[in-house]
């Protein structure tokens, strides 16, 4: 999974789509990556559940007037995709791993996984590497910014002191 970064329409940052699914000309599910360099506006996206993941830099605050989200590094934030919220980068820039899904179509459940066998899971998985390598799932090895959409990771091993973010997306 790689693109080129496409600018923001609020200019707080870009975005770089990793990967997407549609039925019936519907977005099911979008896999992104997101640098965000600046304090402002969050993206909504209504009707969507989000996953949020830093994987670099100290992270941000989502806020608005009845709620507060923090987004700390490998710790995944699940929330309402459609909530109108600002951001406040915490200690500078950060990156984060984005999975926006219909919740009305699939379930996603995120897991960070370190050195060792990727669990087996059912149905479609989205492995991305934060850091060392991932070993053995449909290409010999991927490194940090990498990842893959795949049906099985198995005999798949996280290696090198490596941090992979993993999310599981089943139909509902």
């Amino acid at each position: 999974m790689t693109a080129h970064p496409v600018p923001w329409k609020n200019g707080g940052g870009v975005t770089r789509e990793l990967a997407s699914h549609t039925e019936d000309g519907r977005m099911v599910w979008r896999l992104s990556l997101a640098d965000i360099t600046r304090d402002g506006p969050f993206s909504a996206f209504p009707g969507l559940a989000r996953i949020h993941c830093i994987v670099e830099g100290a992270g941000h605050t989502l806020s608005n007037e009845t709620t507060r989200l923090e987004a700390r590094p490998l710790e995944p934030l699940r929330f309402d995709g459609g909530l109108p919220l600002d951001c406040r980068l915490r200690d500078g820039p950060c990156k984060a791993f984005n999975v926006i899904y219909d919740p009305a179509r699939v379930t996603a459940g995120p897991e960070i996984l370190v050195d060792g066998p990727v669990p087996a899971v059912e149905g479609r998985q989205v492995l991305f590497v934060v850091s060392g390598s991932l070993e053995g799932v449909d290409a010999d090895r991927l490194g940090p910014g990498e990842g893959i959409v795949t049906g099985t990771a198995a005999g798949a091993v996280v290696t090198g002191g490596g941090t992979v973010v993993q999310v599981r997306i089943l139909p509902v």
